[in-house]
């Protein structure tokens, strides 16, 4: 008797195994998309770029629909592309609706310390051989990316811009230099100490009672102490200085929030600083 039940135990669980394995036989693996990746042959770079771009749940090229447009330096698949992403499509869900739909060029970087600094005679104590050459790449984004993604995606007027550490200064250098690109600024932990605070030192246009255009300026810092300069600065109170200066524009289309997060350092600002912009700089969408 024993043996019987012994045997018809095994046989129920071989029955169990093998249906299993039928199971798993059945199951078919996909690949997990998250965008798509456009390669775009620069003349202002003289070198191929890659951009990695999100489009927004729902987006049909054969609609009539527009979308804002998030470009985000450092944005290599293995940079700040997913989780900016993320960020961006948790806030735009329907029962968020802190965030329009967007769609998110990420910029993938090739030499970031060329790209996003400008020219300087002041010796940095961070080796910096092919840096000062941030005019080409700010000619490559208003010459070549825009018109591209403006021509064949489904863009509205809407242009923000997120960069950190250099790339905050880039973005920094963009506000002061050529406003007109973008009209929302997502500024985070900017290097400013770049030619010892050149840019703090700049009569900006944005600055003017002139400047007509729409402009939303989020700047934030973490605790980050000394920046790795021989004349000591520190990256906490350049930011409070461009919060400041900008918020002495005379011109009233232009809006500057401040965000101290002192619980967060260099390495860890970026996901916090950007959520937070989002609460920022969209406060109507708030539900």
């Amino acid at each position: 008797m024993k043996k019987s039940a012994i045997l018809l135990i095994f046989a129920f669980s071989t029955v169990i195994t093998l249906a299993q394995k039928d199971q798993v036989k059945e199951t078919t693996t996909k690949p997990f998309v998250l965008g798509v990746i456009e390669e775009i042959q620069s003349k202002e770079l003289a070198e191929k770029r890659i951009v990695n771009i999100y489009l927004p749940e729902g987006y049909n090229p054969t609609d009539s629909i527009k979308y804002p447009v998030i470009y985000l330096l450092d944005g290599s698949a293995d940079e700040d592309f997913i989780h900016i992403v993320g960020l961006v499509q948790f806030f735009s869900f329907e029962w968020i609706n802190q965030l329009p739909k967007s769609i998110v060029v990420g910029i993938a970087n090739v030499d970031r310390r060329r790209d996003f600094t400008f020219p300087s005679d002041v010796k940095a104590t961070i080796p910096t051989p092919t840096a000062g050459h941030s005019d080409k790449f700010i000619s490559f984004i208003e010459k070549e990316l825009q018109p591209f993604i403006e021509k064949k995606y489904h863009t509205n007027t809407n242009k923000t811009i997120i960069g950190q550490s250099l790339g905050g200064l880039l973005a920094t250098e963009i506000l002061m230099k050529k406003p007109e690109l973008f009209n929302k600024y997502i500024i985070i932990s900017p290097s400013l100490w770049w030619d010892n605070g050149s840019l703090l030192d700049l009569n900006a246009t944005v600055l003017a009672e002139s400047f007509t255009q729409q402009t939303a300026i989020y700047i934030a810092v973490g605790k980050e102490g000394l920046t790795p300069t021989k004349i000591p600065r520190v990256m906490e109170v350049d930011a409070n200085l461009l919060a400041d200066k900008l918020k002495q524009t005379k011109s009233k289309q232009v809006k500057v929030f401040f965000d101290y997060l002192p619980l967060e350092n260099h390495a860890t600002m970026m996901h916090q600083a950007v959520m937070n912009s989002f609460e920022f700089l969209y406060p109507s969408e708030q539900h």
